[in-house]
């Protein structure tokens, strides 16, 4: 056995041993654009793939800027750690332009909850790819699933039309907003909102509490004009009011997140969703990867060639496409 299979191996044992150090290196892992990484990234799915099967409730999070996305984890993880459930964290963080790094760091917006030996955090940069995930965000909940964690949160960028491919990475999708007028509900897209399950209207509590329970009939409002899904029970989605502050309401979403969960689970929506989720990312990779191709010679010298005849005038872009994709074929 080469030395590169026997640390991987020792990877694998001690991410599927539950130890922290050794899943916070393995998502380093899967996260690296080189390719010897890579090589070794899939070695070590393949290898905690092929062992016990583990799964996690897997919960989404997105909301507006400033509504509280971090303490209202922070709260509720603590919550769930209290009812002796392990909680991972992977938060997506907007990159820095220069070092392609996360800018905000997490850990540091939830100190209470990142001293817990049952929870996990990790933020992680975006690096420009749009949908409020990171490219190997999906790797990285595979990761903590094998690690034996119950509950893997995931929280985006921000919310957006965008925001909704996060959907294609979670069981249950909730969207965090806060109290405000009624220009609020005219901000949050559409898609976003026939992708939420639950839709949880932070800060209600104090002075704010009787505007949160009035933007939270707003949307309750709005959810009833939309069709229900087949893949929901009577009552959902719905619009709920907590206090990540107070922790108010959080005890309720959770029997709500319950409840829709065991639903799904037991008419077949639950292993319908991931089946397809696997179909979407599979066909994610084929795209990144012909993406990655159009970056290398000889490619990369053919389409600059074509991109200054165009911007010359000698060809029209559709000309120059249709050369380019024909040299490919």
């Amino acid at each position: 056995m080469t030395g590169r299979e026997t640390d991987v191996s020792a990877l694998a044992a001690g991410v599927a041993a539950g130890d922290r150090r050794a899943l916070a290196r393995a998502i380093t892992l899967v996260e690296s654009g080189r390719a010897d990484h890579r090589a070794q990234a899939l070695d070590l799915l393949d290898r905690l793939r092929s062992g016990p099967p583990r799964q996690a409730l897997r919960l989404g999070l997105s909301g507006t800027p400033g509504v509280g996305k971090s303490t209202f984890i922070e709260s509720f993880g603590l919550m769930l750690i209290a009812q002796g459930l392990r909680v991972a964290v992977l938060a997506v963080d907007p990159s820095s332009a220069r070092s392609g790094g996360s800018i905000l760091g997490d850990k540091t917006r939830m100190e209470r909850l990142s001293r817990e030996s049952r929870a996990f955090i990790r933020p992680s940069p975006s690096q420009a790819r749009m949908g409020g995930v990171a490219r190997r965000t999906r790797e990285a909940v595979a990761l903590c699933e094998s690690a034996g964690f119950d509950i893997v949160l995931i929280e985006t960028v921000g919310v957006g039309q965008s925001e909704t491919v996060v959907a294609e990475l979670c069981d249950l999708f909730l969207l965090l907003l806060a109290p405000a007028g009624g220009d609020e509900l005219q901000g949050v897209k559409r898609g976003i909102m026939e992708m939420a399950d639950l839709i949880l209207v932070n800060k209600a509590d104090g002075d704010l509490k009787p505007a949160a329970q009035r933007t939270m009939a707003e949307y309750a409002g709005a959810l009833r004009l939309l069709r229900r899904r087949p893949q929901d029970p009577e009552g959902f989605p719905r619009a709920m009011c907590v206090s990540a502050l107070e922790t108010g309401g959080l005890a309720a979403a959770w029997e709500d997140m319950q409840t829709l969960a065991a639903w799904r689970q037991e008419n077949g929506h639950w292993t319908a969703r991931r089946a397809a989720q696997a179909r979407h990312w599979f066909e994610d990779e084929v795209r990144q990867g012909l993406l990655a191709a159009l970056s290398r010679e000889p490619v990369r010298s053919r389409m600059e060639t074509l991109g200054q005849d165009v911007a010359e005038g000698r060809l029209s872009p559709e000309a120059a496409a249709e050369r380019l994709l024909s040299a490919l074929r």
